[in-house]
């Protein structure tokens, strides 16, 4: 009797399980090397969904697919395949800057249509590419007799997690800044989460969730539905649709790295190969990657104002006082933030005074922009919009054939706002407020980055649209900032933690570069607080977080103090044909190898966590047959971010060759830095 009831508790708890809907695999498709495989299944109600499956184990189960719309019906269920085409593609590109001087794109296709039974008769199309190292899909919407215009409330993609495992995020729709420190949760833990958001699996397995090509749409964020499942949650506008256009367009691409460990994730490049190609031609006249200081660090800390008054620091003696700076060191740019009408008074969040052609009466924009040329300097611009993004559309082409006419080949924009959003005028004066990504600010954004090509200016956003991939096709958007960048360690309370730049590093800049602005050798921010880092670690970040335009966020008094460290700052490139991810785990550490485009020089960059940590690295990527002296900058005896030793370091030179292996040993919040300098030719 025993052994009798046993067995009836779980008949009895399986006969109160729903009846699940019967699914029959109408399509399948594999990667390139075969280990990846996709299959799309429609149940008996003509729901469709997919799911992916690595070396023939699931990793995304069946997952939904569809529309929910504001003035119809949902393309949801009552659907038949009726086309199917396939696809393949083996190319290879190359780019005007990178971290890889060539890119290969080499994907299997399958583009599948689905189409009502009911009276509407709608069709859906979904494409999938399928890579060696993930899998991407997008929705068409044609134009159809039952679907002219698309007002869509929410995407009804799913992605279901087949097993549990460890996530990395950071939260949507809070304080619309995406500048938040990443939360570290288990799979079913996971709020709402802004993409990219990086996956563990309970097997090992490395995933990552993210977009490509956002163009005229509105972001996509993570929502759990339930256990491992999220669904796609798209960014609101002012209106009731999330996205409203004319029928005959393609989303963004919905995409899914897979890698055996977290070094294959950064190795990706399927975002840029969803891209479209380069629209801007041959841009190497006027994008010239490089390095800035700026009329900036000062500012963050408090010491100066952006506002005009005794403390303000863009006048033309500290102006003129950064370009003798960076001419002395071989660093080509400045930037100069706080130069313009419009910063007096309350400007945060409202920045209706903002004028991007008129410079205060103490900054000698003509006098500066002459200085600068003879000293072989360029000025790097600022508009920042205040969040008045309509106010700053009505000054695109006069702010942009200022920043030309002043020899700036850079202008970084920004959107600051208070707990509110973006402010947009419609043309007949009616006042919306918007979210960053949402669609009427992607296609702000992207209007910026369009407006400026013409003038051959260059744009690195801040408070942007996060990084999908679009510097492929508009090559001028340079840098992005979106997450919590060095500024926080001037301020007293909240410093990022010795982690964040090992978990940006496979989360955020697995988007694109990054606009973090390292380099203070000083560890100090505001009223001498300290900075969770040593100086070796300041190095190393130039190395390790990825961006074209890259500042040296000290001030010159401070890097005067630090010339040794300082040549490294003076020596890396910020240009690279080639990028190799030699270790890391997410939040806890990462070293990163890079060659110098047109160099045989290579540079390394290792940084850690918290902890003490030691790795054994072999120089398998320096080229064979050659000689290196490899310039070491590493943490000095006793260093720890939280002591003063964080200031320690030690430098010194070592010969080596391809095939020989270094220690790389890092301390408690610290880093090491090499320049692998090439010694005449190769060696028989």
């Amino acid at each position: 009797m025993k052994k009798l009831a046993a067995l009836a508790l779980p008949l009895f708890a399986l006969s109160l399980l729903p009846t699940a809907a019967r699914a029959d695999v109408v399509a399948k498709a594999a990667s390139p090397d075969g280990r990846i495989t996709l299959t799309i299944s429609l149940d008996n109600e003509g729901r469709p969904s997919y799911a992916v499956q690595r070396d023939g184990k699931a990793l995304i189960a069946d997952s939904r697919l569809g529309f929910m719309f504001t003035d119809a019906p949902k393309i949801e269920r009552n659907l038949t395949l009726a086309d199917t085409k396939t696809d393949k593609s083996d190319t290879t590109w190359t780019q005007p800057w990178g971290e890889w001087s060539s890119i290969r794109d080499h994907h299997n296709e399958i583009r599948l249509a689905f189409r009502e039974k009911s009276d509407l008769q709608r069709e859906m199309d979904v494409t999938f590419r399928l890579f060696d190292d993930g899998v991407a899909f997008r929705y068409t919407l044609p134009d159809q007799a039952n679907l002219h215009h698309a007002n869509i409330a929410e995407e009804l993609t799913q992605f279901a997690f087949a097993e549990g495992g460890t996530a990395w995020w950071k939260p949507a729709f809070e304080w619309n800044r995406e500048e938040y420190l990443y939360n570290r949760t288990p799979l079913d833990a996971v709020g709402t989460a802004q993409t990219v958001m990086t996956v563990k699996l309970a097997s090992g397995t490395h995933v990552a969730l993210h977009e490509a090509a956002l163009v005229d749409y509105a972001g996509m964020n993570l929502a759990r539905a339930q256990g491992n499942t999220f669904r796609a949650a798209l960014t609101p506008g002012s209106g009731a649709p999330k996205v409203s256009r004319d029928a005959g367009f393609s989303t963004p691409w919905r995409t899914i790295a897979i890698a055996d460990d977290a070094a294959g994730l950064y190795m990706n490049h399927m975002i840029l190969n969803l891209n479209e190609p380069n629209k801007l031609g041959d841009v190497s006249g006027w994008i010239k990657p490089g390095k800035f200081v700026g009329v900036w660090w000062n500012m963050i800390k408090g010491d100066w104002t952006w506002a005009r008054g005794p403390k303000h620091g863009a006048t033309t003696a500290n102006v003129r006082h950064y370009i003798d700076f960076a001419a002395a060191n071989g660093i080509p740019a400045v930037l100069v933030e706080g130069w313009n009408v419009g910063w007096d008074g309350n400007w945060f969040g409202n920045g209706k005074d903002m004028n991007f052609s008129q410079p205060t009466e103490d900054f000698d924009a003509d006098g500066l922009a002459a200085y600068a040329k003879l000293k072989g300097v360029t000025l790097i611009g600022h508009h920042e919009t205040g969040g008045s993004a309509s106010h700053y559309d009505g000054q695109l082409d006069s702010a942009f054939q200022w920043a030309a006419d002043h020899g700036e080949r850079v202008v970084k924009t920004g959107y600051v706002t208070d707990a509110g959003q973006i402010e947009r005028v419609d043309p007949d004066g009616s006042q919306h407020r918007e979210w960053h990504e949402g669609q009427w600010m992607v296609n702000h954004y992207l209007r910026v980055v369009q407006t400026a090509a013409k003038y051959k200016v260059s744009i690195d956003s801040h408070e942007p649209v996060k990084d999908t991939g679009l510097r492929r096709t508009y090559p001028n958007w340079v840098a992005r900032e979106g997450g919590r960048g060095m500024e926080y360690n001037a301020w007293i309370g909240g410093k990022n933690p010795p982690e964040h730049e090992a978990n940006l590093v496979f989360t955020q800049i697995l988007g694109g570069p990054m606009d973090f602005t390292p380099g203070v050798l000083s560890l100090s921010g505001s009223e001498g607080s300290a900075i969770q880092s040593t100086i070796a670690k300041q190095l190393a970040l130039y190395v390790v977080l990825y961006s074209p335009f890259v500042m040296a966020a000290d001030t010159p008094e401070n890097y005067a103090k630090y010339p040794g460290p300082f040549q490294f700052i003076k020596d890396v490139p910020t240009d690279w044909s080639d990028t190799r991810v030699l270790n890391g785990e997410v939040g806890d550490y990462v070293t990163i190898a890079r060659k110098a485009k047109g160099s045989n020089d290579w540079y390394l960059g290792a940084i850690g966590d918290e902890e003490e940590r030691s790795s054994q690295v072999k120089l398998d990527f320096l080229d064979a047959g050659r000689r290196y002296t490899a310039e070491i900058y590493r943490d000095g005896p006793g260093a720890d971010y939280r002591t003063e030793a964080r200031h320690a370091i030690v430098i010194e030179k070592k010969a080596v060759k391809k095939g020989d292996a270094l220690s790389i040993d890092l301390a408690p919040g610290g880093g090491q830095a090499i320049r692998f300098v090439a010694i005449g030719g190769k060696t028989r």
